[in-house]
């Protein structure tokens, strides 16, 4: 590989993580701010009893990340998931985090309540790659799970089906 070309793996990997940095920055000021100290956390709420509107990019990113998980299924549940695995996992659940939030397009009281779901994701990622430590990667990727299953009871996501 030439010098150039690992310069430049290594500004998207930099550009990569100051941007996941930024996303998660952004998500937990939403989700925590004006909250007073030992507050309850916020759970999401159903638009007036029904199911929030999602877009394309919204719907895209939670299928990958669903797609990513029941992929590695057996060896989570298992616990034959190897350290590695986990952290790619983690990794790439990110990065359709940060597609979705880049390119997710949603009325501003399904946008605050999708972010409550994307904490977790972005929480369970976090442990799966190992930055986590109240959470074992295999409990990331449980965190994860249950995030996609809020997901589909708040969110309407045409054939979306619980894990």
């Amino acid at each position: 590989m030439q010098m150039n070309q690992i310069r430049g793996l290594g500004l998207v990997a930099c550009g990569t993580s100051l941007a996941l940095a930024l996303v998660t920055a952004h998500l937990q000021a939403q989700t925590h701010k004006h909250e007073p100290a030992g507050a309850a956390v916020h759970k999401p709420q159903l638009n007036q009893g029904k199911k929030w509107a999602t877009d394309e990019p919204l719907r895209k990113g939670m299928n990958e990340i669903r797609s990513l998980i029941i992929a590695n299924d057996e060896a989570i549940h298992n616990g034959k998931l190897a350290r590695d695995a986990y952290a790619s996992l983690g990794s790439k659940v990110e990065e359709q985090v940060a597609y979705m939030v880049a390119n997710c397009k949603l009325e501003t009281k399904a946008d605050e309540n999708l972010h409550l779901v994307l904490a977790d994701i972005i929480l369970g990622a976090d442990a799966m790659k190992g930055n986590e430590k109240k959470l074992s990667p295999r409990a990331g990727a449980g965190k994860i799970a249950a995030a996609l299953n809020t997901y589909g009871r708040y969110f309407d996501h045409p054939g979306w089906k619980k894990l």
